[in-house]
């Protein structure tokens, strides 16, 4: 019969048996990425100079490759440490300090945890006194290897910063689309990638079969196409991640991502690990990256995004045609379908009212018929659609018109309204907070809301005066138009069912404000 005993297991019992407990040395030994290709001790040399100093075979080898020292949490050094506490290790040899740990405070952490045992720690660079003199001379020699670890990572970003500022990409960023040319050091397009890419945008930007981001990955994966990683499968963030990817307009940037402290995440749980940090804007260095797609089209495709999860809900009991599509133009309040009675009679109506738990705001009681509602704008964009180059040409008087305002004008004008109103709201609570302390808990909690609110308008206004080109978003709204048109004519009137009605619609309007007296309809 055999018996199978773990390495340590065997160690420990080939001590017991020889008759009397002899020290079992432990070897412990390191080398970092950055080492490696450096002139530093080898792992080979690290172990053969701690095996001289042991003179004796009875030593157990803990190897640690390729990881960096400022980490505390390494595979092999934590079997030694565990080793330790169970007595197993009564002395330690190691090269360096700093072999054990790259931070002072580490270093002093192992060390304690070592003396509390009666652990033997011996350096082959130097030695260790449990005195106060030996105790300053570590503890000094720690600190000065933790300077000459930042100093080397100082040096290393540096170096990489100013690559990057001559034009060098630093390495493959594994964008689809683009392959990494190591010689030039350079981002090309790969043309078979750059095909799926443009048929990504186009499925998602104008009137096609393929509904949204998850009909698109199902298409790419009945195909066959591999993603950059050889997958066979694409999933919906995938997609998502390439319509928004900046690269494919020319957009690409290195130094982006502060990744400091992320090496070892590997070794933390998951709630320990450490998420990159974007940088500041202004160290943001941006490379040569060929175009794929143009300017106008990834425009659309970030507002379509942007409206995805309110244009594309669900799927309710009842169709409605412009769901999605409505706001009410006094209270701002989304407008839904539903379906009220009217002396005994089912009516399907579009209303701004909420009543779920939670609501901000009830809305102001507007609501309108979902059949007339829906003839009026089907209507006016059937009207587009047959006539895209009359539509074209008040595209161009439209562009030299001073007075009129495109729906992302609409849109600022209307959250720099709310965000006074915010600030207004936000005096009157604090005044309100001096005023009446028995309320103290509650205003804290209506301030604190609308801080958030205001932090999201303000973002969202941000980002909508970034991306506001009027007279470019014109034609390109036009064009979209032209294109749904041909969809739609080569569909035949007659052979639109309500999806079709639906998908053409949302490919065109972009929102609906409906006022007491009139419905206003912007487009892309």
């Amino acid at each position: 019969m055999r018996i199978k005993l773990g390495w340590i297991a065997i160690n420990t019992l080939l001590i017991y048996i020889e008759g009397s407990i002899s020290t079992l040395i432990g070897i412990y030994a390191r080398v970092s990425t950055e080492e490696q290709a450096k002139n530093g001790f080898s792992l080979q040399d690290q172990v053969s100079e701690c095996r001289k100093k042991a003179m004796t075979t009875e030593v157990m080898e803990y190897i640690d490759e390729g990881i960096s020292g400022e980490f505390l949490d390494r595979p092999a050094l934590g079997r030694l440490r565990e080793d330790v506490r169970n007595g197993i290790i009564k002395k330690v040899i190691c090269l360096d300090p700093d072999r054990l740990s790259r931070k002072l405070m580490n270093q002093l952490l192992i060390t304690d945890e070592f003396d509390k045992r009666s652990v033997d720690l011996v350096f082959i660079n130097g030695d260790y006194a449990k005195t106060p003199e030996g105790n300053l001379f570590y503890s000094m020699r720690g600190a000065i290897s933790e300077f000459e670890k930042a100093k080397i990572n100082e040096r290393m970003s540096r170096g990489r910063r100013a690559k990057a500022k001559q034009g060098r990409v630093l390495r493959d960023f594994q964008i689809y689309g683009y392959n990494y040319d190591k010689q030039t050091e350079q981002i090309i397009v790969n043309e078979e990638e750059e095909r799926v890419v443009k048929l990504i945008y186009h499925m998602f930007t104008t009137p096609h079969e393929i509904k949204g981001i998850n009909g698109i990955a199902k298409y790419l994966t009945d195909r066959g196409i591999p993603t950059k990683k050889g997958s066979s499968v694409w999933h919906r963030q995938v997609v998502r991640q390439i319509l928004m990817n900046k690269a494919y307009i020319g957009e690409f940037y290195q130094n982006r991502w502060n990744t400091e402290g992320m090496l070892a995440n590997k070794h933390r749980e998951a709630g320990d690990r450490i998420p990159a940090r974007i940088r500041p804007k202004e160290e943001w260095i941006q490379m040569n990256c060929p175009r794929i797609i143009d300017d106008a089209t990834f425009s659309h495709a970030q507002r379509l995004l942007n409206e995805s999860r309110r244009r594309w809900t669900k799927q309710s009991k009842n169709q409605y045609l412009l769901s999605g599509l409505l706001r009410c133009g006094e209270c701002h309040n989304t407008m839904t379908g539903r379906v009220s009675k009217n002396w005994g009679k089912k009516v399907a109506e579009y209303t701004d009212r909420k009543n779920y738990s939670g609501a901000k705001h009830s809305g102001c009681g507007r609501k309108v018929k979902c059949e007339e509602l829906d003839q009026q704008v089907w209507e006016q964009i059937v009207a587009w659609l047959n006539q895209p180059d009359e539509i074209s040409s008040a595209a161009e008087q439209l562009a030299g018109d001073e007075t009129f305002k495109s729906f992302d004008e609409v849109e600022i004008e209307r959250m720099e309204k709310e965000i006074t109103k915010i600030k207004s709201g936000r005096k009157r609570l604090f005044k309100l907070f001096n005023e009446e302390p028995d309320l103290e808990e509650e205003i804290r909690a209506e301030i604190r809301d609308l801080k958030q609110k205001e932090e999201d308008l303000v973002e969202k206004l941000a980002v909508l005066k970034e991306k506001q080109e009027d007279h470019t978003d014109l034609e390109y709204s036009f064009e979209l138009i032209k294109q749904a048109s041909e969809y739609y004519l080569q569909k035949g009137t007659d052979n639109l069912a309500f999806e079709d009605k639906r998908e053409l619609t949302r490919q065109i309007v972009r929102e609906i404000l409906v006022y007491k007296d009139r419905v206003e309809i912007y487009t892309f």
